[in-house]
Formats: structure tokens, C-alpha cells, sequence
């Protein structure tokens, strides 16, 4: 009889340490008929999300140099879906670290992807077609269109001033087949010259020294590198979507993280998040 109720005691005990475990864990403990083979079980087991995220752009994605903590929309915006991946709420996910977040560019962002150093791309990544041939993207979560940025005494009003003007551009991104393109649409005549940076600081840094006479990218971040010396010129052309991206093989991951953006874009959530962080 002592012996029955030992077991039974026991196999209450167990049911119970399963049920504490059972919520936002990192533990990767998979409920029951999940697979253990998936790609959101893969994450379970690893216990963090691994994103690559910006860590220049104010606003979106920036890497608070005082803490080391990152900050921004998108930062939010992976914090959404880890809480969705491991059964808890954002907000959860962030105070039990459930996202390791490690830094792209436009030029590094697609091969760490590709080499399943990280999950997801949450990193100001315009949807295109040729894109979605080598990545899965969510819904757009955002919207905005190359804008032109210069020095208030350089005497550039507009996009009409530009011929000859040297333009600095992202490597990586599509900014300057997005001007090309607005030229030849609207039949205006400039013939700028076009040099690549390694990210948005060193843009920065290149308008001001005067290295180059237009800081060209997506108008939300070019709105954080703004300062008294300079203005965004009122042209803007290729609008472009953000999406967040996954491998191309990774579908069950592509799916969960379409269902939480779409959630949060139908809720109204999505432009609460950007109006928090002054995103227009």
C-alpha cells in the first residue's frame, strides 16, 4: 500500500514540475505532438532567439553605447515573437533574455541568414521580389521610401541639383537602382556619381566632412541622423516595405512570425510600437 502511494506521489510530482516548466522557458521542452524536428523546436532547444538586428538606427535598431542594451521598434518587434515562440509575453521574453541579438548591415545581414548564425533579420530589410527568391519574408510591418539628405548650405534644393554631386549609399542596399529607376520614370537629367559606405555612421560622417554631397537611404533613417546642419530634401522615390526575414527552408519559423506581425499590424499594436518610438 505505502509502496502505491510513493508512486503515485511521485508521478504527481513529476506531472506537477512539467506543468512549472512549462511556461516561458529556455529550456526547449516541447509540448506534447510538437516536433522535435522543426524549426521552432530548434529554437526552444538552443533557449534564445538568435536575430540580427541594426545597431545604428535610431528609432529601429541602436545599440545603446552606455549599457550595451539594444533599442528600437524592431528590438520590440523581436521580443513579439520570441514571447510567441516560447509561450510568455514580450515583455517576459526581454527580463528572461530569450533574444540574442547580434549586429548586420545590409552587406552582412543575407549570409548570416544564409549560414543559420541567426534566425531572423529584424534589420530595416526592404521586401523584393528577387528577395523573396533567397529568404522568406513576413507581412511588412513598415513603410518608407529612399530620401536625400545634404548640407543646409550646399546650395542643393533638389534632386534636380544632383548632377555631378557624388551620392553616398549603404553597401547592400538598393538605394541607387531605386534612384536610377525614379530618374529614368520621371525623365529628369542628372548623372550623379555614386560611392558605397559601410554603414550609416560613416554616411554620417562623410556629409559632414563634405566627402560626399547627398546622404542617400530610407527617410525614417535618415530622420535620426538629422541634426542643424543638415535637411532631407522633399523628394522620395521606391517606396519599400520592411519585412522580417528567415531562411527560405524554415517555413514553420516563416509562418509564426507572419501570424504575430500580422497580429500586431490588424490590432493596431504594430503603429502603436512606431508611434512609441517616433517612427511616422
Amino acid at each position: 500500500m505505502k509502496k502505491g502511494i510513493k508512486k503515485i506521489m511521485a508521478t504527481l510530482l513529476a506531472v506537477t514540475m512539467l506543468g512549472v516548466l512549462g511556461g516561458c522557458t529556455k529550456t526547449g521542452t516541447s509540448e506534447a505532438g510538437g516536433s522535435a524536428t522543426g524549426g521552432i523546436q530548434k529554437i526552444k532547444d538552443a533557449g534564445v532567439l538568435k536575430v540580427g538586428c541594426k545597431i545604428d538606427v535610431p528609432s529601429f535598431g541602436l545599440q545603446n553605447t552606455a549599457t550595451g542594451e539594444y533599442e528600437g521598434v524592431e528590438i520590440d518587434l523581436a521580443y513579439e515573437i520570441a514571447g510567441k515562440i516560447f509561450d510568455c509575453t514580450a515583455a517576459e521574453a526581454k527580463e528572461k533574455k530569450l533574444v540574442a541579438f547580434q549586429g548586420v548591415t545590409a552587406k552582412t545581414r543575407g549570409g548570416l541568414l544564409d549560414s543559420g548564425e541567426i534566425d531572423l533579420v529584424i534589420a530595416t530589410f526592404t521586401v523584393t521580389e528577387e528577395r523573396k527568391e533567397s529568404w522568406n519574408f513576413s507581412t511588412p510591418y513598415y513603410t518608407d521610401a529612399v530620401g536625400l539628405m545634404v548640407l543646409k548650405d550646399s546650395g542643393i534644393q533638389s534632386i534636380n541639383d544632383l548632377d555631378g554631386k557624388i551620392i553616398g549609399v549603404s553597401q547592400g542596399s538598393i538605394t541607387k537602382d531605386g534612384f536610377e529607376a525614379y530618374i529614368k520614370e520621371t525623365g529628369i537629367n542628372v548623372t550623379p556619381v555614386f560611392e558605397e559606405f559601410d554603414g550609416y555612421p560613416a554616411l554620417s560622417t562623410a556629409l559632414s566632412t563634405k566627402n560626399i554631397d547627398v546622404f542617400a537611404v530610407d527617410r525614417a533613417i535618415l530622420a535620426g541622423y538629422s541634426d542643424d546642419s543638415t535637411m532631407i530634401l522633399e523628394d522620395r522615390f521606391a517606396e519599400q516595405d520592411y519585412g522580417v526575414a528567415s531562411a527560405l527552408s524554415n517555413k514553420e519559423l516563416a509562418e509564426t512570425v507572419d501570424g504575430v506581425v500580422k497580429d500586431l499590424v490588424d490590432s493596431g499594436k504594430m503603429a502603436e510600437m512606431l508611434k512609441a518610438w517616433g517612427v511616422e
